[in-house]
């Protein structure tokens, strides 16, 4: 069965919205009548309708009054309009309906045929709106409920993680075995990669259920930030080389530990995918007054197919899915992170070299 439309007429005379409501009028079309504009305007906040037909000249509020005041209103500024008019085939009124946001005009005497078939498209694009609209609000009610479930069960594994993970390391502390001990470190950093890959699910439900990573911003320095993570990449990467290199003021009003995170994606990003030949240089600038900007220099260039896709999460990773150790969702979190602190974050690739850059505002305006 179809789904059952409402059309407005407004006229002022009682004949014409006899005429018309009886040629529009069936099962899956509700026609509603106005004699002024005044009443129309009553109905539309009441109906959603499908498509209104106007009367040019009527007294107090002519058809093209009514139509400016209903493009003026979002509720109704995408109702279709056709103007109803006995008057001649001018160019002059017909400009005028157009620009009042007419779709079309019929002319008195209207032909019955012409009437329903116009009104026909228009009751059939209302419809395929409505199912759109419909399997939208549906998909991202799914979308959420499927985001909120990955967001629990992230949550909730963070706790048989830990348990396994303590009773890893205590193993490896106290067997006298190599191989156990071995077998024990494994464990653990199996058990580390797992965890970072529970936080980076977890920011990625925060961010997309809750507008964003919530921040918690307090004085804090930059450089104290970047040599604490150059400190952390240079134990997981002892054959690296990293530089830092850094001019200016670097305080400023920052949550410290989500920006050791981002410091950490950008820089660990680097040395993965950067030629290993070559340092990772990280350069700190607080010359400007109001922002600080950090940059991470990597040698190696990023494909142009990627390139407008790299903050996007699960598509954002150089390397193919089978050889990655995480999710691929390090730079998503790197730009929410800096969407969070109102900065942002852009790459750019010349010369051989792929570079980061993440502005920070030093402060909430």
């Amino acid at each position: 069965m179809k789904t059952r439309v409402k059309c407005l007429l407004v006229d002022d005379l009682d004949d014409n919205l006899l005429t018309m409501s009886a040629l529009l009028r069936a099962d899956d079309v509700e026609v509603l009548t106005a004699r002024s504009g005044r009443e129309a305007l009553e109905l539309l906040l009441v109906h959603d309708v499908a498509l209104a037909l106007l009367d040019v000249q009527m007294p107090e509020m002519d058809g093209f009054e009514l139509a400016e005041l209903m493009r003026s209103s979002e509720r109704t500024n995408q109702v279709p309009l056709i103007f109803v008019t006995a008057g001649a085939r001018e160019m002059q009124p017909l400009f005028k309906g157009y620009d009042a946001g007419a779709v079309d005009f019929l002319f008195k005497p209207i032909e019955p045929w012409v009437l329903r078939s116009k009104a026909q498209v228009f009751f059939d694009l209302y419809r395929a709106r409505q199912q759109l609209s419909d399997e939208l609000r549906e998909r991202t009610e799914t979308l959420r409920l499927n985001e909120l479930f990955t967001a629990v069960l992230a949550h909730d594994l963070r706790d048989p993680l830990n348990a396994m993970m303590t009773a890893a390391m205590l193993i490896e502390r106290q067997a006298e075995l190599e191989s156990v001990q071995r077998s024990a470190a494994r464990i653990v950093s199996s058990g580390r990669s797992m965890s970072r890959m529970i936080s980076d699910v977890l920011d990625l439900a925060r961010a997309r259920l809750a507008g964003g990573i919530p921040v918690h911003r307090e004085p804090a320095q930059l450089g104290r930030v970047a040599q604490r993570v150059i400190d952390e990449q240079r134990l997981a990467h002892p054959q690296r080389a990293v530089e830092l290199h850094s001019q200016g003021d670097l305080q400023g009003i920052w949550d410290e530990d989500r920006l050791a995170q981002a410091v950490g994606n950008l820089v660990g990003n680097a040395l993965v995918h950067g030629r290993p030949d070559l340092p990772v240089v990280l350069r700190l600038d607080g010359s400007a007054i109001d922002d600080v900007h950090l940059s991470v220099i990597s040698a190696g260039t990023i494909s142009t197919e990627l390139l407008p896709h790299i903050f996007d999460p699960f598509r954002g990773s150089t390397r193919p899915r089978a050889s990655r150790a995480g999710l691929g969702l390090g730079l998503y979190i790197v730009d929410q992170i800096a969407r969070a602190h109102r900065g942002r974050v852009a790459v750019c690739c010349e010369g051989g070299h792929t570079t980061f850059t993440l502005s920070l505002p030093r402060r909430l305006a």
